[in-house]
């Protein structure tokens, strides 16, 4: 008989975060990040949402920025410790240095080029580093299977 466990922790935030959008999507695109900071790949998730979506703090935080980044509507909520989450395209009243909590409405989602459909990108930094961000809303540790030992 074997026993299925899970592996080494990943990355993971007390108390748990939330999905920026309820009721939890579908990811249209994964996280891929590139071997090298400086060759392209994808930093962050593309999560199926249509236009006008409310978007949600997925932690409690400050709003570190919120505008324009080339072409695009961009908010990004500093939730301490290092993590900050970026959302794209988000189109916000909020300001730098507003205060949010978990589950609080930070915007809804722009139109933009970023996916063939509507959606809604997240990507998570700690410090300079990209990180997945599922990893803060679900279990992403690899399956173990052991023997169960007689008896």
């Amino acid at each position: 008989m074997l026993l299925l466990v899970a592996g080494p922790a990943a990355d993971t935030a007390d108390p748990p975060w939330n999905w920026p959008v309820t009721p939890a999507p579908a990811v249209l695109r994964s996280f891929d990040p590139p071997p090298e900071p400086w060759l392209s790949g994808h930093r962050g998730v593309d999560l199926a949402v249509p236009a006008g979506t409310t978007v949600l703090s997925p932690a409690d935080g400050r709003i570190s920025f919120s505008g324009w980044v080339v072409d695009r509507r961009v908010i990004t909520v500093d939730h301490g410790n290092g993590l900050r989450s970026s959302l794209l395209a988000v189109v916000s009243e909020l300001r730098t240095g507003d205060a949010v909590s978990a589950g609080e409405p930070v915007g809804r989602v722009a139109e933009s080029g970023h996916c063939p459909s509507a959606c809604l990108h997240w990507g998570v930094r700690r410090g300079e580093t990209y990180i997945n961000p599922l990893q803060f809303v679900m279990d992403l540790r690899p399956s173990v299977l052991l023997p169960v030992p007689d008896g």
